[in-house]
């Protein structure tokens, strides 16, 4: 299994092993699930970075499994809706050609990028989850970004989520993963 993504799985600002992909490996063992974990994830990445680096991970690691978590710094960067969905799907379709099942993690965007960019950039998750028939995450940060003490579940730049959050991130990604497993 190869983790696609960011700085959200690649462990920021966190202690070595504490973050979300950690706690998946130590899950999959618990269950006695046999899986290799491949953190690929670079923070700042954005899917252009991703895509441009997927074939080389595809070919060295031949995962079962590749999650994406991915688009996050595209939308910060204010990139084309377009060009994200569209290095989405390429990236979906390079895994299917390789035989891998994909698990997409969506994302949302702060309030402040307006309501219309906001709901378009989240639609982009499942338009090419729906597409491309692949397992969907809806939203990668449910119960983190969106509840009351949101602020006591980021770390201190309000963006990168604390130590405390990523068994919750977890667990948004195991319920999309659980399917996939044999």
């Amino acid at each position: 299994m190869v983790v696609l993504g960011d700085s959200l799985s690649a462990e920021y600002g966190l202690a070595k092993g504490s973050g979300w992909v950690a706690l998946l490996e130590q899950r999959l063992a618990q269950d006695k699930r046999t899986f290799k974990v491949v953190n690929a994830s670079i923070s700042g990445d954005t899917t252009s970075g991703g895509l441009a680096r997927l074939p080389a991970l595809l070919k060295q690691h031949a995962p079962a499994i590749l999650v994406i978590e991915l688009g996050a710094n595209d939308a910060l960067r204010g990139l084309p809706l377009d060009m994200t969905r569209d290095n989405l799907r390429a990236m979906v379709r390079l895994a299917q050609a390789a035989k891998a099942q994909v698990l997409l993690l969506g994302m949302q965007v702060p309030p402040n990028y307006g309501p219309d960019y906001a709901q378009q950039f989240a639609a982009s998750f499942a338009t090419v989850a729906k597409e491309q028939k692949v397992a969907l995450v809806p939203f990668f940060l449910k119960d983190v970004a969106d509840v009351p003490n949101a602020a006591d579940l980021f770390q201190s730049d309000r963006i990168h989520p604390a130590a405390a959050a990523h068994p919750i991130l977890l667990n948004n990604v195991w319920a999309g993963l659980k399917r996939l497993l044999p």
